[in-house]
Protein backbone atom coordinates (compact mmCIF):
# COMPACT_ATOMS: atom_id res chain seq x y z
CA UNK A 1 0.00 0.00 0.00
CA UNK A 2 2.02 2.74 -1.17
CA UNK A 3 6.19 2.59 -1.21
CA UNK A 4 7.64 5.77 -0.51
CA UNK A 5 9.65 6.97 -3.17
CA UNK A 6 13.05 7.61 -1.49
CA UNK A 7 12.82 3.82 -0.38
CA UNK A 8 11.93 4.63 3.74
CA UNK A 9 8.88 2.98 3.33
CA UNK A 10 8.21 -0.27 2.38
CA UNK A 11 4.66 -1.10 0.99
CA UNK A 12 5.07 -5.10 0.28
CA UNK A 13 3.12 -6.85 3.27
CA UNK A 14 3.44 -10.79 3.49
CA UNK A 15 2.05 -12.94 6.14
CA UNK A 16 1.76 -16.49 6.14
CA UNK A 17 0.13 -18.83 8.66
CA UNK A 18 -1.08 -22.59 9.00
CA UNK A 19 0.61 -25.76 8.23
CA UNK A 20 -0.01 -29.66 6.90
CA UNK A 21 -3.17 -28.16 5.47
CA UNK A 22 -2.99 -30.75 2.75
CA UNK A 23 -4.78 -33.01 5.03
CA UNK A 24 -7.85 -33.66 2.92
CA UNK A 25 -10.03 -31.53 5.33
CA UNK A 26 -12.00 -28.54 4.87
CA UNK A 27 -9.93 -25.43 6.28
CA UNK A 28 -11.53 -22.38 6.70
CA UNK A 29 -10.02 -18.80 5.86
CA UNK A 30 -11.66 -15.40 6.58
CA UNK A 31 -9.53 -11.97 5.93
CA UNK A 32 -11.18 -9.07 7.25
CA UNK A 33 -9.23 -5.22 6.49
CA UNK A 34 -10.38 -1.92 8.20
CA UNK A 35 -7.82 0.24 6.57
CA UNK A 36 -4.46 -0.58 7.71
CA UNK A 37 -5.33 -3.17 9.88
CA UNK A 38 -5.99 -6.63 9.10
CA UNK A 39 -7.80 -9.97 10.63
CA UNK A 40 -6.05 -13.50 9.08
CA UNK A 41 -8.36 -16.03 10.75
CA UNK A 42 -7.45 -19.42 9.80
CA UNK A 43 -9.32 -22.48 11.55
CA UNK A 44 -10.40 -20.01 14.30
CA UNK A 45 -7.23 -18.92 14.79
CA UNK A 46 -6.70 -15.47 14.74
CA UNK A 47 -3.36 -13.48 13.53
CA UNK A 48 -3.83 -9.55 13.65
CA UNK A 49 -1.33 -7.13 12.12
CA UNK A 50 -1.02 -3.69 10.14
CA UNK A 51 -0.10 -3.32 6.53
CA UNK A 52 3.25 -1.71 5.23
CA UNK A 53 2.95 1.11 3.30
CA UNK A 54 1.63 4.76 3.30
CA UNK A 55 -2.14 4.52 2.21
CA UNK A 56 -5.22 3.24 4.17
CA UNK A 57 -7.08 2.18 1.13
CA UNK A 58 -7.01 -0.08 -1.24
CA UNK A 59 -8.18 0.30 -4.97
CA UNK A 60 -8.55 -3.42 -6.97
CA UNK A 61 -7.44 -3.05 -10.42
CA UNK A 62 -10.46 -4.62 -12.38
CA UNK A 63 -10.83 -8.11 -11.49
CA UNK A 64 -10.27 -10.24 -8.32
CA UNK A 65 -9.60 -14.10 -8.60
CA UNK A 66 -9.79 -17.07 -6.32
CA UNK A 67 -8.35 -20.33 -6.76
CA UNK A 68 -5.41 -19.32 -9.28
CA UNK A 69 -4.38 -17.09 -12.51
CA UNK A 70 -5.54 -17.15 -16.02
CA UNK A 71 -2.46 -17.19 -18.18
CA UNK A 72 -2.56 -13.64 -19.42
CA UNK A 73 -2.40 -12.34 -15.53
CA UNK A 74 1.02 -11.16 -13.66
CA UNK A 75 1.30 -12.49 -10.63
CA UNK A 76 3.55 -10.75 -8.26
CA UNK A 77 4.70 -14.04 -6.62
CA UNK A 78 7.19 -16.32 -8.40
CA UNK A 79 4.58 -19.38 -8.40
CA UNK A 80 2.66 -20.13 -11.25
CA UNK A 81 0.74 -23.13 -9.56
CA UNK A 82 -3.27 -22.66 -9.38
CA UNK A 83 -5.12 -24.20 -6.67
CA UNK A 84 -6.21 -27.82 -6.77
CA UNK A 85 -8.96 -28.86 -4.89
CA UNK A 86 -12.13 -27.65 -3.28
CA UNK A 87 -13.43 -24.32 -2.26
CA UNK A 88 -16.86 -23.59 -1.21
CA UNK A 89 -18.59 -20.46 0.27
CA UNK A 90 -16.28 -17.94 -1.53
CA UNK A 91 -17.67 -14.83 0.45
CA UNK A 92 -16.35 -11.26 -1.23
CA UNK A 93 -17.93 -8.27 0.48
CA UNK A 94 -20.71 -10.27 1.37
CA UNK A 95 -21.30 -11.51 -1.89
CA UNK A 96 -21.51 -15.26 -2.37
CA UNK A 97 -18.89 -15.95 -5.37
CA UNK A 98 -19.65 -19.72 -5.81
CA UNK A 99 -22.92 -19.12 -5.70
CA UNK A 100 -23.40 -16.67 -8.58
CA UNK A 101 -20.90 -18.57 -10.59
CA UNK A 102 -23.08 -21.47 -10.34
CA UNK A 103 -25.67 -19.64 -11.56
CA UNK A 104 -23.91 -17.63 -14.16
CA UNK A 105 -24.43 -14.20 -12.38
CA UNK A 106 -21.16 -12.70 -12.20
CA UNK A 107 -21.31 -9.42 -14.46
CA UNK A 108 -18.28 -9.76 -16.19
CA UNK A 109 -16.79 -13.22 -15.38
CA UNK A 110 -14.34 -15.57 -16.19
CA UNK A 111 -14.84 -18.86 -15.22
CA UNK A 112 -12.39 -21.62 -16.32
CA UNK A 113 -12.60 -25.51 -15.96
CA UNK A 114 -14.60 -25.32 -13.12
CA UNK A 115 -17.20 -28.01 -11.74
CA UNK A 116 -19.77 -27.33 -9.14
CA UNK A 117 -19.16 -30.39 -7.59
CA UNK A 118 -16.21 -32.17 -4.98
CA UNK A 119 -15.22 -34.99 -5.20
CA UNK A 120 -13.80 -36.63 -1.85
CA UNK A 121 -10.76 -38.84 -1.86
CA UNK A 122 -10.84 -42.40 -1.00
CA UNK A 123 -8.02 -42.97 1.13
CA UNK A 124 -8.21 -44.96 3.87
CA UNK A 125 -5.43 -44.45 6.57
CA UNK A 126 -3.62 -47.12 8.46
CA UNK A 127 -2.13 -46.45 12.16
CA UNK A 128 0.73 -48.43 12.69
CA UNK A 129 2.25 -49.28 16.36
CA UNK A 130 5.80 -49.99 17.33
CA UNK A 131 5.19 -53.71 16.37
CA UNK A 132 3.01 -53.25 13.26
CA UNK A 133 3.53 -53.72 9.48
CA UNK A 134 1.75 -54.28 6.27
CA UNK A 135 2.48 -56.69 3.52
CA UNK A 136 1.74 -57.43 0.29
CA UNK A 137 2.99 -59.15 -2.91
CA UNK A 138 5.66 -58.54 -4.73
CA UNK A 139 6.12 -58.73 -8.41
CA UNK A 140 8.92 -60.40 -9.65
CA UNK A 141 9.94 -60.15 -13.64
CA UNK A 142 9.70 -56.74 -13.34
CA UNK A 143 12.14 -53.56 -13.95
CA UNK A 144 10.52 -51.15 -12.67
CA UNK A 145 9.78 -49.95 -8.81
CA UNK A 146 7.28 -47.62 -8.24
CA UNK A 147 5.71 -46.62 -4.92
CA UNK A 148 3.79 -43.43 -3.56
CA UNK A 149 2.32 -43.22 0.27
CA UNK A 150 1.58 -39.89 2.54
CA UNK A 151 2.49 -40.81 5.84
CA UNK A 152 2.36 -38.65 9.19
CA UNK A 153 4.43 -39.43 12.16
CA UNK A 154 5.70 -37.71 15.59
CA UNK A 155 8.81 -40.41 15.53
CA UNK A 156 12.18 -39.37 13.99
CA UNK A 157 12.81 -42.70 13.44
CA UNK A 158 11.66 -45.98 11.75
CA UNK A 159 11.28 -48.37 8.41
CA UNK A 160 8.31 -46.92 5.78
CA UNK A 161 9.11 -49.56 2.94
CA UNK A 162 11.31 -52.48 2.81
CA UNK A 163 11.40 -54.90 0.29
CA UNK A 164 13.85 -57.84 -0.78
CA UNK A 165 14.83 -58.19 -4.55
CA UNK A 166 14.25 -61.62 -6.41
CA UNK A 167 17.06 -64.60 -6.71
CA UNK A 168 18.50 -62.97 -3.57
CA UNK A 169 19.67 -59.76 -5.54
CA UNK A 170 19.38 -57.45 -2.71
CA UNK A 171 16.89 -54.97 -1.61
CA UNK A 172 15.30 -51.51 -1.27
CA UNK A 173 14.27 -49.69 2.12
CA UNK A 174 12.90 -46.62 2.64
CA UNK A 175 12.91 -45.21 6.33
CA UNK A 176 12.77 -42.21 8.39
CA UNK A 177 16.11 -41.48 10.13
CA UNK A 178 16.87 -38.51 12.49
CA UNK A 179 13.58 -36.74 10.52
CA UNK A 180 15.29 -37.49 7.15
CA UNK A 181 13.41 -39.60 4.38
CA UNK A 182 16.39 -41.78 3.19
CA UNK A 183 16.09 -44.51 0.69
CA UNK A 184 18.61 -47.28 0.40
CA UNK A 185 19.42 -49.53 -2.24
CA UNK A 186 21.68 -53.02 -1.75
CA UNK A 187 22.89 -54.72 -5.04
CA UNK A 188 24.65 -57.73 -3.83
CA UNK A 189 26.20 -58.57 -7.75
CA UNK A 190 28.21 -54.83 -7.91
CA UNK A 191 30.85 -53.66 -6.66
CA UNK A 192 29.62 -50.80 -5.64
CA UNK A 193 26.57 -52.49 -3.93
CA UNK A 194 24.79 -49.83 -1.56
CA UNK A 195 23.35 -46.66 -2.78
CA UNK A 196 22.43 -44.36 0.10
CA UNK A 197 19.68 -41.22 -0.83
CA UNK A 198 18.90 -39.14 1.86
CA UNK A 199 16.38 -35.74 2.07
Amino acid sequence: LGSNQLGSIYGHTSVMTGSLLDDHHWHSIIIERHGRNINLTLDRHMQHFRTNGEFDYLDLDYEITFGGMPFSGKPSSNSRKNFKGCMESINYNGNNITDLAKRKKLEPSNVGNLSFSCVEPHTVPVFFNATSYLEVPGRPSQDLFSVSFLFRTWNPNGLLVFSNFADDLGNVEIDINEGKVSVHINVTLVKKNRIDISS
